[in-house]
């Protein structure tokens, strides 16, 4: 065998042994036999997932938790501990999260071996979950991405299957509709919308709720470490009378001028919607990679935009941006990387330095700067990088009849 055969075999060895490291350090962290730096991230599990599963496991959604603010597939992540009854609740579901992220290694090393593809976006997955510490595998975001990644990772060859994930993903958690932006067959979009009619119906009619999640959204403040909070962290060392508080299941900012931020950051999402929206209708060169890249700038721009960016949330920017990574010819090196980095911050300022980003001061603040900032930058850089690959610059206006004529007289002989 020549050099260059050993260093391909090399590579997936060393890139196995990286995942079941990070991997088993985050299970030694979840199963607390080594305590991670600042609050418990496993009580989401334990406590507030394990006391939906009790209502859920029971034939109906938790009507009166106005905490439960997911689509009617969630019930099925928060049930699926039960399908190992000889574990407890916990356990069984920081397992199902370790094989939903061994899931997307899988899925990545396949498609990282084509021809055309490069092991590169394998290396961002192993890389950028474990820069996020434990809340990986605390939360069910990470069986939302593995689905996300199946999805993208099928629409270039088998577009109805990639739809009907896509269509099963927003029914889990609404943002893998936004893998459905590059879709040029009309296929995909035919197999999403059957797919969620079909099992939005089921739900519907199984359990009585399933779109209670709906009521619960129209009260809620600013979370603190979303962009628009930054206002209130500065402005709390300028005499703003609002307060943090635990409200509908996260840490926001109430109080006066609340709303008008959350207005604009409704209108900012507003404008990106547009905008992908200038993007579809002006896009001509739909490339290889185009379905990843669109997919990952949608669900950037509308982070960016939300009231609430939860730590969990770059787990989904980290699986797109794998994807996108994936393909030799892509053009998202520069905003996977900042996202990456992003990582990295997020798990400073969360669980790590939340005290920090609670009390509003200098070390949270700049925390928080820096991460929404490089999402930011991550952001808009993308969004550069799909215009210019897709879409053809303008060809310059002829000539109105008779400026020709006069352009030529006017030239010296």
């Amino acid at each position: 065998m020549d050099i260059a055969g050993r260093g391909r075999l090399r590579l997936p060895v060393a890139l196995l042994g990286t995942w079941g490291l990070t991997r088993l350090l985050l299970l030694l962290f979840v199963f607390k036999v080594f305590v991670f730096p600042g609050p418990d991230v496993t009580s989401d599990v334990s406590v507030i997932y394990h006391g939906w599963y009790e209502v859920l496991r029971h034939g109906t959604y938790p009507l009166g938790d106005v905490t439960w603010q997911y689509p009617p597939a969630a019930a099925l992540a928060i049930l699926s501990p039960g399908a190992l009854p000889f574990l407890d609740y916990a356990t069984a579901f920081f397992l199902l999260a370790l094989l939903a992220d061994l899931a997307v290694l899988s899925l990545l090393l396949h498609a990282g071996v084509r021809p055309g593809r490069t092991l590169r976006g394998a290396w961002v997955w192993v890389v950028g979950v474990p820069l996020l510490g434990p809340t990986v595998y605390a939360r069910y975001d990470v069986m939302v991405t593995a689905v996300a990644v199946a999805a993208l990772l099928a629409g270039g060859r088998h577009p109805r299957l990639m739809g009907a994930l896509a269509g099963f993903g927003a029914l889990l958690k609404v943002w893998p509709v936004l893998l459905l932006v590059g879709a040029v067959r009309r296929r995909a979009w035919a197999a999403a919308a059957v797919t969620v009619a079909a099992l939005a119906s089921l739900f519907a009619v199984a359990m009585p709720g399933a779109f209670a999640f709906l009521t619960f959204q129209g009260d809620r403040g600013t979370e603190v470490e979303s962009l628009g909070a930054l206002v209130f962290h500065v402005g709390r060392h300028f005499g703003w009378e609002g307060r943090v508080a635990l409200n509908y299941g996260s840490i926001e900012f109430l109080g006066p001028f609340v709303k008008t931020v959350s207005t604009v950051a409704l209108l900012l999402a507003v404008v990106a919607f547009g905008w992908l929206l200038l993007w579809r209708l002006r896009a001509t060169r739909f490339l290889p990679h185009t379905l990843a890249d669109a997919a990952f700038v949608a669900v950037l721009l509308f982070t960016v935009t939300s009231r609430v960016i939860s730590p969990q949330y770059m787990v989904w920017l980290v699986g797109l941006a794998a994807v996108c990574l994936c393909f030799r010819a892509g053009r998202m090196t520069l905003p996977a990387t900042l996202v990456v980095v992003a990582c990295l911050v997020t798990v400073l300022e969360f669980p790590i330095g939340f005290g920090h980003v609670v009390a509003s001061d200098a070390y949270g603040i700049t925390l928080l700067f820096t991460r929404n900032g490089l999402l930011v930058v991550a952001a808009l850089t993308a969004a550069l990088e799909l215009w210019r690959t897709t879409v053809p610059p303008r060809a310059p206006l002829p000539p109105l009849p008779g400026q020709a004529t006069r352009a030529k007289e006017n030239q010296p002989s």
